[in-house]
């Protein structure tokens, strides 16, 4: 049996709801949540609160009030906005749960701002994405209060979640140094095939690719990586300007994690290349909103 009774969703939108479902269908829990976009009635955590029996926060402060668990699943730039609207609300020993793509410099700050609050910290960090296991999807725990709250998670339903280090940082390292890959090939596809389609080559390209690195099949991979930078373009980009500030932490100039950002934030203007199911027509799409 779990001790943790309330909990509190920061951010209620993809993942907080996704999270809210999980842990209301475990059972054992009332849910609480706060977002930004509460405000405006139509917006998608706005339509959440309907969805689902959890109770809406006046506030921030007002949707922590007695809560023994917080989640904080908000944009990247939002990570210590976040934990600042809170640690005026936040109760003694709370756990602060901080899911958030951010560079391990912005984590800390988060930290700071929540134990000196009197809550207990707890880095998380998200390393594939939540759709597929939704709340047993694998996740990083950072920081000196991890491994005390590794138990509770588990009992809760998180069962990817895993210590992986006592140092606030280390966790968030771990997900930003490997999105430079993941969401910097979402990009580089994205560029690659879209000049490829406009010469006639791309079929050429893709078959190449299975040639060169045998296993996925490059073709629905493809089309795959380049509707979620479609789709979550607009967030992919905000994480990558926290990738770029972990490259930066690092001493090292963040040329291709700015480039990715950039392209991801041109991704997502062309949403509407989404309903096309095939790759080529996918291609061909993209293409012709730019025309417009």
């Amino acid at each position: 049996m779990s001790e943790i009774d309330k909990i509190c969703l920061l951010g209620f939108g993809e993942v907080g709801q996704t999270l809210a479902e999980d842990l209301l269908e475990a059972g054992g829990v009332t849910l609480s949540a706060w977002d930004i976009k509460f405000d405006d009635a139509d917006s998608i955590p706005s339509c959440g609160l309907k969805q689902f029996a959890v109770t809406g926060g006046m506030s921030a402060v007002d949707a922590v009030l007695g809560a023994d668990l917080v989640i904080s699943a908000v944009t990247a730039a939002e990570t210590v906005n976040a934990a600042r609207s809170v640690a005026a609300g936040i109760e003694p020993g709370t756990w602060y749960v901080d899911m958030n793509s951010a560079s391990p410099g912005m984590k800390r700050e988060a930290a700071k701002l929540i134990n000196d609050a009197g809550g207990k910290y707890v880095e998380a960090a998200v390393m594939s994405p939540i759709g597929p296991k939704r709340i047993a999807t694998s996740i990083l725990l950072g920081g000196p209060h991890a491994a005390l709250f590794e138990p509770l998670a588990r009992d809760l339903g998180f069962a990817g979640m895993r210590l992986f280090s006592d140092e606030y940082g280390k966790a968030s390292a771990a997900k930003m140094c490997r999105s430079v890959v993941v969401k910097g090939v979402e990009a580089i596809l994205t560029e690659s095939l879209l000049s490829a389609r406009h010469y006639g080559v791309e079929d050429t390209v893709v078959t190449s690719l299975n040639d060169l690195f045998p296993g996925p099949d490059w073709q629905k991979l493809s089309r795959y990586m380049i509707s979620r930078s479609l789709e979550h373009g607009k967030r992919r980009a905000e994480e990558m300007r926290e990738v770029a500030r972990t490259v930066e932490e690092a001493g090292i100039v963040p040329l291709m994690s700015t480039a990715s950002a950039e392209r991801h934030d041109w991704a997502a203007l062309r949403k509407d290349a989404l309903k096309e199911e095939d790759l080529a027509d996918m291609l061909d799409a993209i293409m012709k909103i730019d025309l417009q």
